[in-house]
């Protein structure tokens, strides 16, 4: 998405993680994705390395600027740090049966859902400028909430689900998640 915002033309190359194909293992050793080879050659293997090299690039919604980078990087750090292992044993609970899906959702909810909640209903223009840190978590909230989309719609998030929903309606999003 930042490279969509930053109108920085890119081909996109689906691999299966399962069968990695030799060029991604020659640019890439570690054979993880994303990973964006640069024209100078230099390799970005972290989507958030990626999003803030698009972003240097040109940053016409100013999403490096819409908040201050402590709050950024605390969005940022809070969903990769904490709330993407709990999504993880969320959607994979029975890989992770020393609770049951209910309990790892909870906690979800408790270390991140529910702070971003807050955070979001702090913000008197509910609409303001997205930022780097609404483009880096929105995806893993997607998938928190399509774990079981039916139980997510009729919990009492009204700022997160609003917030959601904004996303999953944007031009962008709609453009860059075309097959």
């Amino acid at each position: 998405m930042a490279l969509g915002v930053a109108g920085i033309a890119y081909q996109t190359i689906e691999v299966s993680l399962r069968a990695k194909p030799p060029e991604l293992l020659a640019i890439s050793p570690k054979g993880t994705v994303p990973v964006m080879q640069l024209p100078d050659g230099t390799m970005l293997e972290q989507s958030l390395d990626i999003m803030r090299w698009a972003l240097a690039q040109n940053d016409p919604a100013g999403w490096l600027t819409a908040d201050t980078e402590a709050k950024i990087n605390h969005w940022i750090v809070l969903c990769d740090d904490t709330f993407k292992p709990l999504l993880d044993r969320y959607k994979y609970a029975s890989r992770h049966p020393e609770l049951t899906m209910a309990q790892h959702r909870e906690r979800a909810m408790s270390a991140f859902i529910f702070p971003l909640e807050n955070a979001l209903q702090a913000i008197p223009d509910k609409a303001s400028r997205a930022s780097l840190a609404d483009a880096a978590i929105f995806p893993f909230v997607r998938q928190f909430a399509a774990v079981d989309q039916k139980w997510f719609d009729t919990q009492p998030l009204p700022a997160v689900q609003a917030w959601l929903a904004r996303w999953l309606a944007s031009e962008l999003f709609v453009a860059i998640m075309k097959k």
